[in-house]
Order: C-alpha cells, then structure tokens, then sequence
C-alpha cells in the first residue's frame, strides 16, 4: 500500500562481485529518486520495496546483504508527513508492525547483513542500520540520531530494544531521550563509532569498496567483530536518575521521553518480541496526541518555513558582500567577527574606542581559531586563512570599502545614532548598516542620516554561535535591496531569519519580556521567589524564569523593560525590585537554588499568588501580546511567533513554539476570543 503524498523510497537491488568471495553479495540501495535535498524517508510502500528487495536477495543465496543509501543519505527514518493522515490507532499499530516485520527480516537472518551507513541516518534509518548484523560508517555522514522524543514520539522500529543492548544503558539513554532534548542534538560519525553504534568508521571518498572488502573480510572470517558485553547490573540506576532528571527538567510535559523510558527499562530482560511489541503500542499512543502534532507542526517550521521566510524580497537584489566592518570589539562583536569570517569567508575588520579594546576582541578571535584547531574541528589551513581575514582597528576609516557594516555597541540610541552618522561620511551610499539592537527602534536610528534606506536591524541572539534565529528588522525606509542583502547574508552565515517589523523589542525579547514581567509582577505583589519560579514547570520550558532571567542579566532586561513600558506601559511594568538586584551584581539563583541574599532585597506587597495563578496570568499575558503583535503586522504570521520563540529562545517542540499550547489549552479563546491557528493544524483535528 502507498500512503497519501508519500514519497517512496525505493530498495533497489544489485548483485556485486567481491573479490575474495566465492559468489556475489546482494547491495540493496535505498533511493526516493531525489537529490540529497529530499531525503530518503519509510512510509508503507517504502516499507513495502524493501521487504520484495530483501525477498529477492535471499532468493539469490548471496555471499551476504547490504543496505546502503543514495549519495549523502542512508535513511532519515519514517515519513512523518503521513502521520497526522492516519485515522485511528489501528492504522497506527500497523504501520509500528510493518516495520518491524521488515527489519527484523535483517536481523533474523541466516545470510549475514550489513548496514553501509554512507550518510545521514536518523530516526528509522537508524534503527534499520541497527537490525543489520554488522555496520561501516562513512566519516563522512552529516549526522545520525534517534531525534524522535523532540517530535513526541519514540523510536519505534526497536530502536529503544536494540541499541541499550548494544551500547549499553548509560549511551542509549543519551542517545534516545537526552539528546532529543537538547536542541535535538545529533551525534557526528566519530562520536557514534566510539559510542559502539558503528564497528568500522571507513573514509568517505572510496566508502562503498572499502565497506565491502570489510564486509568480505568478516564473512572469510578473516575480520573479526568484537563488541563489549553490556552491563546490566547498573541499568535499573542510570534510568532511576533519567527519571529524577526528567522530573527535574519537564515534571511531565513530555510524554514521550517517558514513554521511552518505559521501554528502555522492558529491554533489560523482555525478548525481543515482546520489546517491539510494546513500542508499537507506545507509538499508537502518542501518534494521537497532543504533543505529536504540536511536534510535528514545529518541525515543519524549523525545516520548511525557516528556509522561505515570509515577505523576503527577491533574493536578486542581493548586493554582493566582499568586506564587513564590525563596530564594537566586544563580546558581542567579537562573535559576529569570528562568525561572518568563518561563513563568508571575506576580510572582517572590528573597531573600538581604543586599541586595548580592539587587541582584546581579535585576540578573543585568535583564541577560539586555536581551540576549535586543538579540538579537531578547524584545520590549520583554514585557522591560516581565518587569522589572516580578521583584523581590528581604531580607525573607522577602515570601513571605506565594506559592503555590510555591522554595530554592536551599548544599547543606547543616541550613541548608535552617531555611530552611524559618523560611518555615513566614510561608507558608500549603497553599503548596508546593520545593527544588533535587541529593542531599540530602526527607524529612529536612521531617521537624520542621508541614507536610511540601507538600515536594517540584524538581532542575533546570544551565543552567537549556538542559536539559528535572525531578527531580520525593516525599519521605515529600508529599502528592498538592504533587505535582499541582509537575507542573503544570513543565509551564508547559516542562520535562520524572520522578517519582523519595526517594533519595540521586535518579537522574542518583546514576548519575553512580558512573560518575565508578570512573573516579577507576582514577586512584587508578595508572591514567594521559589513559587514564582516554579509555576511554568507544567511546560516543560528549558529554564525557569528566574534561571533565565539570571542569563539575560538583570540590568540588560530592566533597560528592555524600560524600553516596552515607554512604548505600552499599560502592559509593561517596570519593577523596582529588578532594579535592585541589578545594582546589587547579585546572582539571582545559585546552583538552582534561589539566592537567600538577592530574596532580602526585595520590597513586595502582601498580595502573593499561587503557583497556578502565576503560570494563568503569564499565559493570559502571552496570548494578548501575541494578538496585538499579529494585529500590528510584526511579523506575518502566528507562525513566524513559533518559529522565533523555538529558534531564538529554545522554546520545545512539544509546545510548538508558544501558539498551539496557548490554543489548546483554551488560552488563546479566552483572551483574544479566537484560536491562533486553524484546529489540526498543530492539534488533533476536531
């Protein structure tokens, strides 16, 4: 059966003479007829092909089977456009079951089965890879993860049964749950070949001779495989302290990382029937929840929506960038320095005030080359060239033939109104000013020069290097090719953008602020700091309040805050108590525990709520901001609002960002009187 919309992944089956062997091997390559662009994914006629392939191998009497996959990709595990088409928990069940017959056709083999992993392999790819007696990997392969607990599912094509018993509980539990909830960290060739994943890590260039002279080598008995006997004595511990640390971190949020835990522990004695038997009623559970489709609806953003942003112009009005100047030696600047080098691969020169600042912010340059040389990640040719490309000064003149001027000084509209106009009178009329600001307005900033036309706000979001989101900022006059640039730039530096209008803190840090606010809102009524805190833990958010308040700093989020309550301060408070914890320099939260002497500093009222009237009013506070941005046309869409808080604040898949939790908790209709996405399109249907 075929389902609707699927694209098929073909197994397409040849004979193949090695040498050494006394017939040929069967060499199953896994192709959907696409370029690397469109990954090769298992819906059920996917399934289906290669169950006739491995039919056909087997009839052959091979010397052995291979699966491997098109140039770049083995196999990104199951068509998940067709999940939220499934009609009932039946259908659901089946698809579990069709998987594992097939593979397990792999792992029961008496023709011995090898996995050539020549690229990327996720989720069922993976676990594919996983049911094959032996496995090569390429260097060469971008990543390999099971990622599906970010999406709300598990790994259910015996991904949770096989791999603990592979490598061991500690590494599975890793590789299934804590890496899915880490950004959906992703593992590289080295790092699963150490992990026992792979036996042989092969270079790419000859992968596909060398995986079967390897193969060959094992099957004459000539290439022994020895892998180390798992400890079981200690698996009942390492998932005792996931579960506390689940607990910790999600008190609930995420069904599916419970679920996988579940299953994790039956893989300790259960056979391996009745495992897989269990991971598909697990995956029939979660395929008709909540957190899935908010899952899946995020992933379609961050894959899909990221890489067209709505409202771009025409990327052929794109100026070319062959120099950047980068106002400021800072943190912050020193980051973009290193950042712009290392993506455009073009001269970056930073100025300063003086040259101590300037020195300090090459050297810190100078100084992450050298570790990312000393970690394996950058060769020494290119740490040459890279060194050679940044270059510092005090003398803006510098900057007379750049193409993209980026600022990156303090957060004060006068001084970066005379940054500006003094770089004016050196740059060309067409170059583009960029700044960083994280609130302040575009369009005042351009306002007396000659020619706003070319100020275009560029937020980056801290660290630099970590976080994908570009707050692409039009201001007033921005003109169509500073934005085409400005696009096209962030799309050499492997960022994510979204295009946002001209408005007080623009999109995260507005929403951030305001969800901050009411939550210090509470604590100046009287609310203790530790009720305060914990009140959005039924979220599942990836720090609390206060915690993320502390990263933020104190200081930079009562200027933010200053900043929205001068522009809305019926909605934006400013508080007091912020203020002294600021001037204080105290940390607000140590080693996870709220700070004795930073709650001594505080002047509240006697007023205090619950954790559940705290987590209420930040929500309410969230759906309003939300309609007034999307009624203000910030941003095009409510999911352009989703896609920046997930990118930029690390916002979780299972919440979709910030508007499907608020919809399907009935927020969004109690508050603004209508949903902000249309029901099933991050939700079950109706």
């Amino acid at each position: 059966m075929k389902a609707p919309n699927e694209v098929v992944t073909k197994a397409l089956l040849r004979q193949v003479n090695v040498p050494g062997l006394d017939r040929p091997a069967a060499l199953i390559t896994l192709d959907n007829g696409f370029d690397h662009t469109k990954p090769n994914t298992f819906g059920p006629a996917g399934l289906t092909s290669l169950d006739e392939a491995i039919s056909a191998a087997l009839a052959a009497d091979p010397a052995f089977i291979a699966v491997t996959g098109k140039p770049y990709i083995f196999c990104v595990g199951a068509d998940i456009v067709g999940l939220p088409q499934l009609a009932d928990r039946a259908q659901a069940l089946e698809i579990g079951r069709l998987g594992h017959r097939v593979f397990a056709r792999l792992k029961d083999s008496t023709v011995p089965t090898f996995a050539f992993v020549n690229g990327a392999a996720m989720g069922g790819g993976l676990e594919l890879a996983l049911h094959c007696h032996y496995r090569t990997l390429s260097g060469g392969a971008a990543a390999l993860a099971l990622p599906e607990v970010s999406l709300g599912l598990v790994p259910g094509w015996g991904g949770t049964q096989l791999l603990p018993n592979l490598i061991g509980i500690p590494a599975a539990t890793q590789v299934i749950i804590q890496n899915p909830l880490m950004q959906n960290k992703m593992l590289k060739p080295k790092q699963a070949a150490e992990l026992g994943i792979a036996d042989v890590l092969l270079e790419p260039a000859d992968f596909l001779e060398r995986s079967l002279e390897w193969a060959a080598g094992v099957v004459r008995g000539q290439v022994t495989v020895t892998r180390p006997e798992v400890d079981k004595d200690m698996w009942a511990g390492v998932l005792y302290f996931a579960r506390e640390t689940l607990n910790q971190r999600l008190h609930g949020a995420v069904p599916a990382a419970y679920k996988a835990l579940d299953l994790l522990e039956t893989a300790k004695d259960a056979d391996f029937a009745a495992g897989t038997a269990a991971e598909d009623e697990a995956l029939a559970d979660l395929v008709f929840s909540e957190e899935l489709r908010s899952g899946l609806y995020a992933f379609d953003l961050v894959q899909r929506r990221a890489k067209r942003p709505a409202g771009a112009p025409d990327k052929g009005l794109a100026r070319p960038v062959t120099k950047v100047g980068i106002v400021g030696a800072g943190l912050m600047a020193s980051q973009l320095a290193l950042l712009f080098a290392r993506r455009l691969q073009v001269p970056v020169v930073m100025t300063d005030l003086d040259q101590s600042r300037v020195d300090k912010g090459v050297g810190y340059v100078h100084t992450q080359i050298e570790k990312a040389v000393t970690k394996g990640r950058m060769d020494k040719g290119t740490a040459a060239k890279l060194y050679g490309l940044v270059s510092g000064t005090v003398d803006k003149s510098a900057f007379a033939d750049a193409d993209f001027v980026i600022e990156a000084v303090f957060e004060d509209l006068g001084v970066k109104k005379q940054v500006w106009a003094e770089l004016e009178k050196i740059v060309s009329p067409e170059a583009v000013l960029a700044t960083n600001t994280s609130s302040l307005s575009i369009t005042e900033m351009a306002a007396e020069l000659e020619h706003p036309e070319r100020v275009v706000g560029f937020h980056f979001f801290n660290p630099v290097a970590v976080l994908p989101l570009l707050e692409i900022v039009r201001g007033a006059r921005t003109d169509d090719a500073t934005l085409a640039t400005a696009f096209a730039v962030s799309k050499q530096l492997k960022k994510s953008s979204v295009l946002v209008k001209d408005a007080p803190a623009f999109v995260v840090n507005r929403l951030l602020t305001r969800f901050l606010g009411t939550v210090f809102a509470a604590v100046d009524a009287g609310t203790p700091l530790d009720v305060a805190n914990s009140a959005l833990d039924p979220l599942g958010l990836p720090m609390r309040p206060l915690a993320l308040l502390q990263l933020v700093g104190p200081a930079v989020a009562y200027h933010v805050g200053g900043t929205l309550h001068a522009a809305y301060p019926d909605r934006f408070g400013v508080s007091e108590n912020l203020k002294r914890i600021a001037d204080s320099g105290r940390p607000i939260v140590v080693d996870d525990q709220i700070n004795a002497d930073v709650a001594e500093l505080l002047v509240v009222g006697d007023q205090p709520l619950t954790a559940e009237q705290v987590r209420q009013n930040a929500l309410d506070a969230l759906a309003q901001e939300i309609r007034l941005m999307l009624d203000e046309g910030v941003v095009a869409e409510a999911q352009d609002i989703d896609l920046c808080m997930i990118l930029g604040a690390g916002w979780p898949f299972h919440l979709g960002g910030v508007t499907p939790y608020l919809d399907r908790t009935g927020t969004s209709e109690r508050v603004t009187g209508q949903r902000f996405l249309p029901r099933g399109a991050a939700s079950l249907p109706a």
